[in-house]
């Protein structure tokens, strides 16, 4: 098969800048990598599974051999490159209606640009298709960070340790990845660090479930409960603590104690606040919910 040379290109230009890649599906933002379920256990994970983020490479070799094998979308492993991207979006009403009513990521970086009485920060800048910026940033070498989903400001998130980035060059139905400013990742600066350093609420999340009404005084403790130990978990047990988060509320839901939507947004802003792929958090939450509806108990027999 014959590689796609903008594809290539651009996964051996973000190797040239130091960033390691790997290669996503084409046309969408997951790894094509195998997942630990799916692991053969042989190669680079005789002894144990290693995921995407360990296998991401600046390697020219590898990554000609891999991007030969298909026409792969460029992911870049931020933490191993020595990176946080500050993802600045697009709220969902602005993307559909086309209004600049709703404040979105930019906006916000702004203001906490203004708050520092700081310029914007000229840096490594990529569009995304939905309209969204981000910004690379080079961190000191003894920090590490990790990701984050608006926990610093609205529609704000960041990709560090444990977070994916979708390079330039790379595209999905929605359109293509372009960079803006190509000019080399400025160091983090200090008072966004201190942003990013800054723990998040105790509660993430939880707000919507403060609607008198909406919710049981035990399934609302009980989903604090869960997402506060999904944020909680380090990075090698998310996934399995999200999806035992998750089930564990599905009786709630069943027995109409608890929005199912609800619960799903809490769960979704908790996973990616520990850390794990958007994408993959939406697919476990729906998976985990579908089956806890569908083989709990009547609430009578409990």
């Amino acid at each position: 098969m014959t590689p796609s040379p903008t594809l290539l290109d651009a996964a051996l230009t973000a190797a040239t800048r130091g960033w390691r890649v790997h290669p996503l599906r084409p046309g969408g933002k997951a790894s094509a990598l195998h997942g630990e379920r799916a692991c053969p256990h042989i190669g680079e994970c005789a002894a144990d599974h290693v995921k995407w983020e360990q296998r991401a490479t600046t390697d020219p070799d590898r990554i000609r051999a891999a991007w030969t094998a298909g026409t792969f979308n460029v992911g870049i492993a931020p933490g191993p490159s020595g990176l946080v991207v500050i993802d600045l979006d697009v709220p969902k009403e602005e993307k559909r209606k086309g209004s600049s009513a709703a404040p979105d990521g930019a906006t916000s970086f702004s203001a906490l640009c203004e708050r520092a009485e700081v310029p914007w920060p000229t840096t490594y800048t990529v569009r995304t298709p939905s309209g969204g910026l981000h910004l690379y940033f080079a961190t000191p070498p003894d920090i590490r960070l990790h990701s984050t989903a608006r926990t610093v400001a609205p529609n704000m998130d960041t990709r560090a340790w444990g977070g994916n980035v979708v390079a330039a060059g790379s595209s999905t139905p929605q359109g293509a990845y372009i960079v803006t400013d190509d000019v080399p990742a400025a160091v983090l600066p200090t008072w966004l660090l201190h942003h990013l350093q800054t723990p998040p609420p105790p509660i993430v999340a939880a707000a919507p479930l403060l609607i008198p009404g909406q919710a049981t005084r035990r399934a609302t403790a009980a989903l604090e409960r869960e997402t506060a130990a999904v944020r909680g978990t380090s990075e090698g047990g998310r996934n399995n603590r999200l999806l035992a988060g998750a089930r564990s509320l599905g009786r709630f839901v069943a027995w109409g104690e608890i929005p199912r939507d609800a619960v799903e947004e809490a769960f979704q802003a908790a996973g990616e606040t520990a850390g794990l792929p958007t994408a993959e958090c939406r697919t476990t939450i729906r998976s985990a919910l579908d089956w806890s509806i569908r083989t709990c108990r009547p609430r009578e027999a409990v």
